[in-house]
């Protein structure tokens, strides 16, 4: 009798794991559905990156943060930005780009990022970065000197950091665990942000209100799919992993790195961020303001004018 109970549970705990494997499919194909991909792909060595170019000029590359996308730019802030070629990415694993073999870290990223620059043939392009955008754009420009002109980065991740924001606690469930992050990201990550996703978005956005159309016009909704959900969750361990020696090497920048905070930031504190960096990096400058993280889609026009100075100053 108890090998049958056994086995009776333990068929039951496989069929709801096949239920909640199917919702968060089907939770996925629908997300891409109301969110296709928008742009062009372009194939280098180990990756194939989504990308969106708008516009004619001089070039500038913009970097998204963790779980977003080029959405994030073309919701608001790229129509400001005339004058300009915009080449926007999506980062390997993050929307649309898809990366042969294993998830690459920081580093990774910024090689595959750079590889895109010069394939696409940009001649020294202003490097935008949003978030941990900003930790890869610091990480590319510290490996491929004299590649970008110049960086604005924007609420960017620049520092190690032991604690987890609030916000992707989530996130670091699966722990340094392969599998864990895998069963976390196919079971049970999109079925809770189901029912968590607009607390989570609230929270990333504070104090700023999040925009009604935020989840398709700014991408937000493919952040909702598993493969999207394991790629934020080794992202957060990989940053872990990698900042303390991407800060370690500021002494050797020699470019104009130009950051813009929110001092109500409630994912990243700019005092460590944004003061303690620009003080490590020679001739940086930072720009403070009141709201929170996603400025780029809650002050656009802040934003873009931000980017512009960077420009000039490149």
């Amino acid at each position: 009798m108890a090998k049958r109970n056994w086995t009776a549970v333990g068929v039951g705990a496989a069929a709801v794991g096949a239920g909640l494997a199917l919702f968060s499919q089907f939770i996925g194909r629908r997300a891409e559905a109301q969110v296709p991909a928008d742009g062009k792909f372009i194939d280098i060595e180990g990756a194939r990156l989504h990308y969106l170019d708008i516009g004619e000029g001089p070039a500038i590359v913009l970097i998204h943060g963790l779980g977003g996308q080029l959405r994030n730019f073309s919701y608001a802030l790229t129509d400001r930005l005339p004058g300009h070629r915009l080449i926007l990415i999506d980062r390997p694993r993050s929307g649309y780009s898809t990366v042969a073999g294993d998830e690459p870290g920081l580093k990774a990223q910024a090689d595959f990022i750079a590889a895109a620059i010069r394939k696409l043939g940009l001649e020294r392009p202003l490097l935008v970065g949003h978030s941990l955008g900003g930790a890869i754009s610091l990480s590319l420009a510290l490996d491929h000197p004299g590649l970008v002109s110049a960086l604005a980065l924007i609420a960017p991740l620049t520092q190690p950091q032991t604690e987890v924001p609030a916000a992707f606690k989530g996130l670091a469930a699966g722990g340094t665990s392969k599998v864990a992050r895998g069963a976390i990201a196919n079971l049970v990550a999109v079925p809770v942000g189901a029912l968590t996703g607009k607390a989570t978005t609230k929270a990333v956005f504070a104090p700023e209100p999040v925009p009604d159309d935020f989840a398709i016009k700014g991408g937000g909704l493919l952040a909702m799919r598993p493969g999207n959900v394991y790629a934020a969750m080794f992202e957060l361990q990989a940053a872990g992993a990698e900042m303390t020696a991407i800060a370690a090497r500021y002494g050797e920048l020699q470019l104009p790195v130009s950051i813009l905070y929110a001092r109500e930031d409630n994912l990243l504190d700019y005092r460590r961020h944004g003061e303690q960096t620009v003080g490590e990096i020679a001739g940086a400058r930072l720009e403070l303001t009141d709201g929170g993280h996603m400025l780029p889609i809650t002050q656009p026009e802040l934003t873009a004018s931000f980017i512009g100075r960077a420009r000039a100053a490149g």
